[in-house]
């Protein structure tokens, strides 16, 4: 069957004042806070808020049982409902409620997990999880989600700095690009959901205050006089975060990877430390499937990993390159045995994931970031280039 080479796709995001980022952010956070002072520990955190009201369920394997304790992860929540600007009388850093119920890990889970003897560490769960390139942007990202990140970071960068302060924390974006020729060319249609703090705005001022920045991170020419623009259609938006909508660590899992472009395995990664391959082994797979179209083996690449609970060896790797590859899949296939170790151990190592890297991920996606010095979007690097045509 031929690929379509002429048609419209979208994508949405969120922002990170949405509910549903809230609970992510502050998931990942306790990651972060745990992994700082012991980078073995397992962690899984789930988080639930609602008016003025968040908790945190979950689990914790970590040395020194005492040297984390509920307090310091209420504290850790607090501080990222006032990093992203929660301020308002249904959700305030300061006054709203937070119960911590995180407990010892399980032991019969711990047991399958843990390295022993001559076993080696084992995956956290069974599981299937996807990594997907392609060409279309500089980025190697689909460019509607890609593009719907950008926007609502833009506006969070003005929130934050005091360009905008009209802006408030909860947002979505949502964007239809056309295609031609397989090639990303303009934008059919935006929508843009954002709260608002001066409740006499109309919808005419909002798009009036965010259009400018919206041009901004387009490509040039994208935007036309055909674009259909939909800014707060619904008309006011001043209640907004947890007060308007309840939130829930991990409801977010297309928003995080790539818009629905690509196939997903359906286990999120917020909260989850980099033992569990929901989260160390997707981003192992989107590594892979970059350095793949990086390399020039294909101009879109999808990869499928498997594990077993308790399995070291990822028990399938599948390579699709959609068509467009320079290899047969089951070269590129060897290839990445031959690359890289993809145990859990070994993406661990290879990337890099035992640090405090993780609330950042959070918000705007998890792929198609720029790496940081500090190994943060370590996964983004296109350093196994080499290595990949070495292993041919």
């Amino acid at each position: 069957m031929t690929a379509r080479k002429n048609y419209l796709f979208t994508s949405e995001s969120v922002s990170e004042g949405h509910p549903d980022k809230v609970c992510d952010q502050i998931s990942d956070a306790v990651i972060d806070m745990i992994l700082t002072r012991e980078p073995e520990a397992r962690v899984a955190v789930e988080t639930a808020a609602t008016t003025n009201k968040v908790v945190l369920m979950g689990e914790v394997k970590i040395s020194d049982t005492n040297a984390v304790t509920p307090e310091e992860i209420s504290a850790t929540a607090r501080e990222v409902i006032r990093r992203i600007g929660y301020r308002q009388k249904g959700f305030h850093f300061k006054t709203c409620s937070i119960d911590c119920y995180v407990h010892e890990q399980s032991q019969d889970i711990a047991q399958g997990v843990d390295a022993a003897d001559n076993k080696d560490e084992g995956a956290g769960d069974q599981g299937i999880m996807f990594g997907f390139a392609t060409k279309e942007t500089p980025e190697l990202m689909p460019a509607p989600i890609l593009y719907a990140h950008k926007i609502l970071k833009r506006l969070a960068d003005v929130r934050h700095s005091g360009e905008a302060p009209q802006l408030g924390p909860d947002a979505k974006s949502q964007l239809t690009i056309e295609y031609r020729d397989g090639k990303p060319v303009r934008v059919d249609s935006l929508v843009l959901s954002t709260q608002h703090l001066d409740g006499s705005m109309t919808s005419e001022d909002v798009r009036a205050l965010v259009t400018p920045y919206i041009e901004e991170v387009l490509p040039e020419g994208w935007l036309d006089a055909k674009t259909v623009w939909h800014v707060n259609p619904t008309g006011r938006f001043v209640i907004g975060g947890p007060d308007g909508d309840a939130g829930l660590t991990g409801r977010k899992i297309i928003v995080d990877t790539y818009g629905g472009a690509a196939p997903h395995g359906g286990g999120a990664f917020s909260g989850k430390d980099p033992t569990k391959v929901d989260r160390s082994a997707a981003y192992a797979a989107r590594y892979l499937a970059k350095n793949v179209v990086a390399a020039g083996m294909a101009e879109r690449c999808t990869i499928q990993l498997s594990y077993a609970i308790g399995v070291a060896e990822p028990l399938s790797i599948y390579v699709d390159t959609h068509g467009t590859g320079e290899l047969a899949p089951e070269a590129i296939e060897k290839a990445i045995r031959g690359s890289m170790s993809l145990t859990p151990r070994g993406i661990r190592t290879h990337l890099g994931l035992n640090r405090p890297i993780y609330q950042r991920t959070a918000a705007y996606g998890h792929f198609g970031r720029e790496p940081d010095a500090d190994g943060g979007f370590s996964w983004e690097k296109k350093d196994l280039v080499e290595a990949l045509k070495a292993a041919l």
